[in-house]
């Protein structure tokens, strides 16, 4: 049978990851959508405890059938001598090393950047942490929360009645992007050079990059953005109105120009582009009350389609404030073919959304969701194990 990962950008990389929970599984799950071969290493029993956040998707996670597809899972327990030898055995034959253990575990078990260097010299580390691997906060326990909290996000997000986490694991997400980024460089830089470099990324630290306008703001502006819910601290008109018909339409004023037609398309105020109060986009942002009481006033006197087809004529990008549902039927989606089935343990299929980044003459792989320890057996033969090993490693619950 043909390999679906052979044409691959990645195919013929090995990573093996000891990972839970997202950042790293979510970097991991890139690298084996790009081909690259991920051994999943998780606990003997219950495996990765981000396979028992939820039981939404068929009885398996939503976290982990969306972050862990295409990857071969097989179960060591790692403070064991013989389970940390099978470890060692899967290194030697990897590319990439990836982990996000607790803070001060990868040092104990050996697997630090320095110690994997000398047993492995051609090994490319990769490691995810909370606050970094040195400092003052190395050894404190993070997880997505306590880094919107950190870093203030959570101080942005919400409306002038109270602060709110952002709805999805933002930290989480940035520091997986910034391990996949950091691990292709590295192995560019094996390929182009022969120097290994390893790779650290922090969950704080990737939030807080993401942070930087605000930053800026804050630091040079003597007060942070205030919260305004889906308004802007900075633009305005920006936020979501709301229709005749009691939908809501979300629209922004990016430029002069396109203020300049709100006003004599939408508007339809023509005398407003020249306003003192509103003449520039300080002075519309200082004056937010005022504006937000004219624009909110037309909204009421049009459907929200109408209002749609306005500013679609005024060349102002603008949009109806979906729930879930409704992205999960968007038009887009459906119309660019971006759903693809995948299998999760059982055999039962779900639609998994390829990867948004499209490379011309290749096809992402979309394999399927492993159970815990499927594929330990298999990958204990490659190692050299017989029948017996492997069933001597299972009774002394090494797997």
């Amino acid at each position: 049978m043909t390999d679906p990962a052979a044409d691959l950008p990645l195919s013929g990389i090995t990573v093996v990851s000891v990972e839970q929970a997202v950042a790293a599984p979510f970097a991991t799950r890139q690298l084996a959508d790009l081909g690259a071969r991920v051994i999943k290493v998780e606990r003997p029993g219950d495996g990765d405890f981000a396979r028992r956040y939820d039981t939404t998707v068929h009885g398996e996670s939503s976290y982990f059938v969306w972050l862990n597809r295409s990857k071969e899972s097989v179960t060591l327990d790692l403070k064991t001598d013989r389970g940390r030898v099978v470890l060692e055995q899967l290194l030697a034959g990897a590319d990439v090393f990836v982990q996000n253990l607790a803070p001060g575990a990868a040092a104990r078990l050996g697997l630090g950047a320095d110690a994997l260097a000398d047993r492995f010299p051609t090994l490319i580390p990769c490691a995810v942490t909370g606050y970094g691997s040195t400092g003052p906060w190395a050894d404190r326990k993070a997880y997505d929360l306590l880094m919107q909290c950190q870093t203030g996000l959570v101080s942005l997000t919400g409306t002038e009645q109270g602060a709110a986490r952002v709805g999805i694991s933002v930290a989480d997400i940035a520091a997986g992007m910034y391990a996949y980024s950091g691990v292709l460089t590295a192995l560019f830089t094996r390929a182009t050079t022969g120097v290994v470099r390893a790779v650290e990324v922090s969950l704080f630290e990737a939030l807080a990059e993401w942070m930087g306008q605000p930053a800026y703001y804050t630091r040079f502006g003597g007060t942070q953005p205030p919260r305004l819910g889906t308004q802007h601290a900075t633009i305005a008109p920006y936020g979501a109105y709301t229709a005749a018909d009691g939908k809501d339409v979300l629209f922004s004023i990016q430029n002069e120009r396109e203020w300049v037609a709100l006003c004599e398309r939408f508007l339809l105020r023509p005398e407003l582009a020249d306003d003192p109060l509103f003449a520039t986009g300080p002075d519309r942002v200082a004056h937010r009350a005022e504006l937000n009481a004219v624009v909110a006033d037309r909204f009421g006197e049009l459907e929200s389609a109408e209002a749609t087809k306005l500013l679609d004529a005024a060349g102002i990008a603008n949009s109806g404030v979906n729930d879930v549902a409704d992205f999960l039927a968007h038009p887009v989606l459906d119309a660019r073919d971006r759903w693809r089935d995948i299998s999760l343990p059982g055999g039962t299929q779900v639609p998994a959304l390829l990867p948004p980044v499209d490379l011309a003459g290749t096809t992402p792989r979309m394999g399927g969701v492993p159970a815990v320890g499927e594929h330990t057996d298999r990958i204990l033969a490659e190692l050299g194990y017989g029948a017996a090993d492997i069933e001597g490693l299972r009774a002394d619950g090494t797997v």
